[in-house]
């Protein structure tokens, strides 16, 4: 699932952090718009592992508390970090923050560094963390969104939908929790484990996520899928999925669609015509100008 090896391919590199006195290093800095704010390679968990840092992009002109949107990448659970996904949608990012809005893009734990829940886990904690220092750098803490890709998709879906189940196992003890999500962006995330062809397959990264083939451990692959949380009281969802998807089925967010609007939840699913998995084709002015509205709408009316 989104097998992004090449795609952030721009020059390092170099910004000053605002008030810290030295270099910080960032493949992806020029895709923003000029004058953005860097914090890089901040440690949302207070230890020394490389999975467990983000980086957040200010806008360089703002009054007042800024909305905040939650940037989780792609890679099958397995593979990429938080710069991944930036690179092909490139337009998207760049207008988001000149939009107004601040953007922290996040990295977790692979599923062969630590088996489900610890992806969950690390995006609330770096939700937390972000949450706990909101005044630091200027957000609003109770005007979030999220935005994930294929696995940082289904994630992202996860924290939208679980938040106000309150699932215990989702959240690391002594971390907060006292926020709320407004908005979901999913681009093709999967929604249902056991609707993958390789559910029954011990080395497909559904299994390789949750420790078991999906069809052998139907309990596990209910507990990480986001349709399993679906209530009338989930925020409201942005869809965006390729007709040519051959990696994560058109199928699985369709369900989660028919989920949310079964239950009432506001949510719009946008199909690409002729779109694979992931690419530049999800960048363009119509999707884009979707999205914006969508952020908008929910995080600054």
């Amino acid at each position: 699932m989104n097998k992004i090896n090449n795609i952030v391919t721009t020059a390092v590199l170099f910004l000053t952090f605002v008030g810290q006195g030295f270099s910080q290093t960032n493949p992806v800095i020029e895709v923003f718009p000029k004058g953005t704010v860097l914090h890089g390679n901040v440690n949302y968990a207070n230890d020394t592992l490389q999975k467990h840092l983000l980086d957040i992009y200010l806008p360089q002109k703002v009054s007042g508390k800024i909305p905040l949107v939650v940037f989780v990448h792609g890679g099958g659970w397995l593979v990429n970090d938080k710069y991944a996904d930036i690179g092909y949608m490139r337009k998207t990012v760049a207008e988001i923050v000149s939009k107004g809005f601040a953007l922290a893009s996040i990295d977790y734990r692979f599923a062969t560094q630590a088996v489900f829940p610890a992806q969950i886990q690390d995006c609330n904690r770096a939700v937390s963390f972000l949450v706990d220092n909101a005044d630091t750098y200027g957000f609003d803490k109770d005007r979030i969104a999220v935005m994930g890709f294929s696995a940082g998709g289904h994630l992202a879906s996860l924290m939208g939908l679980s938040k106000n189940n309150d699932v215990t196992d989702f959240f690391v003890s002594k971390t907060t929790k006292a926020f709320d999500f407004k908005a979901v962006v999913d681009f093709y995330g999967p929604a249902e484990l056991i609707l993958f062809p390789g559910a029954n397959d011990a080395k497909s990264p559904e299994a390789l996520l949750i420790g078991a083939p999906p069809l052998d451990r139907p309990d596990l692959a209910k507990i990480a899928s986001p349709v399993t949380y679906v209530d009338e009281n989930d925020p409201p969802f942005l869809i965006v999925h390729g007709e040519k998807d051959d990696l994560v089925s058109l199928r699985q967010s369709h369900l989660l669609s028919s989920w949310l609007t079964a239950k009432g939840v506001e949510n719009e699913l946008i199909v690409v015509k002729d779109a694979p998995h992931f690419g530049e084709m999800f960048d363009v002015q119509e999707i884009r100008t979707k999205v914006l509205a969508f952020l908008q709408r929910h995080l600054q009316n």
